[in-house]
């Protein structure tokens, strides 16, 4: 969540409904994030096509309820901008995908150390957003290994997810994954987005090809500014991030029409 203004430019949830109004206006075509991982799993894009999958990261509730900013005012929610968008008739299969930090424990502190302790950051609202059919939540890992922590459950070096043994990563991975698919009335296999936007070399060719019975995952995205395209690595999926790929509708214009 960026909500430093009420521009696009300092604003996410403005960038958001900004951002869909692009998308109906190049005649593109907003899929479930499911649909990429379904074409990379099988080589067949053509279901893909001229298509868009839109992720959220970290899941506080900003991202499901309007909450009343202390500085810039109440934000409509990622959801709310959603079902506007979906009213509107311009996106007739519309559906986004928010990577949550699954442990309760994890969000309170964060909420406390970097949000502004309102507890802002529940897992109450995962089975409506599933039930809704526009907003599916997916795997973050359970702590994030997030600096703010008094404790996380890997020894990798804070601010990153350089996992390399297999304990940890079953602590930060299948265990969230299975907590997830409880907590939102959905079961899994989950899809995953490594913490940080790197992914480690012993979790992409050594853990995650072990198999979904093994972790609950069946997909892992990266933040590498590229398309997803034929032959793509299942565990290193691509993904643009707004504010660090691009920061105005003019350069996210120029990446769909290269995507294209």
């Amino acid at each position: 969540m960026h909500i430093s203004g009420a521009s696009y430019e300092d604003n996410d949830h403005v960038a958001l409904a900004r951002d869909l109004e692009l998308i109906a206006d190049l005649h593109l075509r907003v899929c479930p994030l499911s649909d990429v991982v379904v074409a990379v799993e099988t080589g067949d894009f053509r279901d893909v096509e001229g298509c868009v999958a839109i992720t959220f990261d970290d899941g506080s509730d900003f991202d499901f309820h309007d909450l009343p900013h202390p500085t810039w005012g109440v934000q409509r929610g990622m959801f709310g901008i959603l079902q506007d968008a979906a009213r509107s008739g311009q996106h007739p299969t519309l559906e986004a995908t928010t990577f949550t930090i699954v442990s309760p424990d994890a969000r309170q502190e964060l909420d406390r150390k970097e949000m502004i302790g309102k507890r802002w950051w529940n897992d109450d609202w995962w089975p409506a957003a599933e039930r809704s059919g526009l907003l599916r939540v997916e795997n973050h890992s359970w702590d994030h290994n997030n600096a703010s922590l008094d404790a996380t459950q890997t020894t990798a070096t804070r601010g990153t997810f350089r996992i390399t043994e297999q304990a940890e990563a079953d602590a930060e991975i299948r265990v969230a994954s299975e907590y997830l698919c409880v907590a939102r009335g959905r079961p899994g296999p989950v899809l995953f987005a490594y913490p940080y936007g790197d992914a480690s070399d012993y979790l992409a060719t050594e853990y995650f090809p072990r198999g979904s019975a093994a972790h609950g995952v069946r997909a892992a995205f990266t933040t590498e500014g590229v398309a997803v395209t034929p032959g793509a690595d299942l565990w290193r999926l691509p993904r643009y991030m707004c504010g660090h790929h691009w920061k105005s509708q003019d350069e996210l214009k120029r990446i769909l029409d290269d995507c294209r």
